[in-house]
């Protein structure tokens, strides 16, 4: 049985890990990185740290508009999947690597399998919500994380099978809450609770002066906190762009960082009081380490992380957030909605029966 897995961006990379260790037990596994993070700390530190082997071929797309980057990503892996007879492609969240990956396996008639389907934000502003969709609808067996997931699946009439799974990373975080042996506070002269976590990578945040400043003045408004902002390269990007990194610069309580490899991510996480942050998998892994959220959007995919009191959603109004950060105490649920961190032997397991006899 031969398998492929498209990934490109750090949440596909966290994915990958656990579903590489148990497929490979059934198959000859491909991995296939597409280029979209091309960054070290945003590609290699995750394979060496999560013991995924490096990819087998490196599309080098890099940075582009969504478009080409799709295209050039499609126009790759068409190459790939010409030379090579894959039983399935496998692809992982709401990338732009996840619908090229998507799309490319449904034209070159190779049956597709979702890693995370099912998740909706109900907002088609967000590119992830049209790339997430789409590949739903063109998924042969959708592993859907939650109980939420499948309802929208169902609601939607898609036609591949659907599996409740559980999600990948409980699993994960288990794992490196074991493991982990990050010095990262030790780096920064930090101690555990004394500082809020702050990401900002979501193009509605990040590409939108206003919203840039509306974040700066908030950061400003709570100078009696300190703040440790790992920087993803778009948002620096547009703040170089817009003269605007300065500004944050000078705040005496905001520390800009570099991007960070997951281990000592997650360190940061686990000891910060709380989290401002505008991702979606940041909302979940926060919750599965009871670390409260403050998510500055205005919707959310994991909307259970709010339903069960671990995350609010405040938008980037600088008055819901600094009310956030300074009075609200989340309910610290043991909810989990999330499965029983078995999710890829799960999927292992749907895999083989499906594709044992072809």
């Amino acid at each position: 049985m031969k398998i492929v897995s498209i990934v490109g961006a750090r949440p596909n990379f966290i994915k990958l890990a656990p579903i590489h260790s148990s497929i490979r037990e059934i198959a000859e596994h491909t991995i296939i990185h597409t280029g979209q993070h091309y960054d070290y700390n945003l590609f290699k530190i995750f394979f060496s740290e999560l013991s995924i082997p490096f990819p087998d071929y490196d599309l080098e797309v890099g940075s582009e508009t969504a478009s080409r980057q799709i295209a050039q990503m499609i126009d790759k892996l068409d190459d790939i999947f010409t030379k090579n007879k894959f039983d399935l492609a496998i692809v992982y969240g709401d990338t732009n690597s996840t619908l090229a990956g998507a799309i490319t396996a449904n034209k070159s008639e190779i049956k597709l399998a979702h890693v995370e389907s099912g998740l909706r934000s109900f907002d088609k502003n967000m590119p992830e919500e049209i790339n997430r969709t789409i590949t739903d609808h063109l998924s042969d067996f959708l592993f859907a994380p939650t109980d939420n997931a499948v309802i929208n699946l169902k609601r939607e009439n898609i036609g591949g099978k659907t599996y409740n799974t559980g999600d990948i990373s409980v699993e994960i975080i288990e794992k490196v809450k074991i493991h982990n042996k990050s010095k990262i506070l030790e780096k920064l002269d930090l101690q555990s609770l004394e500082y809020i976590l702050l990401t900002m990578h979501r193009a509605e945040n990040t590409n939108i002066t206003e919203n840039l400043l509306t974040l700066i003045y908030t950061l400003e408004k709570l100078k009696e906190y300190k703040i440790i902002f790992p920087i993803h390269p778009r948002t620096l990007s547009f703040l170089k762009k817009n003269s605007l990194l300065e500004k944050i610069e000078e705040l005496p309580n905001v520390q800009i960082i570099d991007p960070l490899g997951y281990l000592d991510f997650i360190c940061l996480m686990k000891n910060s009081s709380k989290i401002i942050t505008d991702s979606g998998g940041i909302q979940k892994e926060a919750f599965l380490l009871k670390v409260p959220c403050i998510t500055i959007r205005k919707n959310t995919e994991w909307i259970e992380t709010v339903e069960y009191g671990g995350n609010l959603l405040t938008g980037l109004d600088p008055d819901k957030i600094i009310h956030a950060v300074k009075n609200w105490i989340p309910i610290k649920s043991n909810e989990k909605f999330l499965g029983n961190g078995k999710t890829s032997e799960t999927i292992k397991e749907i895999i083989y029966q499906n594709l044992k006899g072809n």
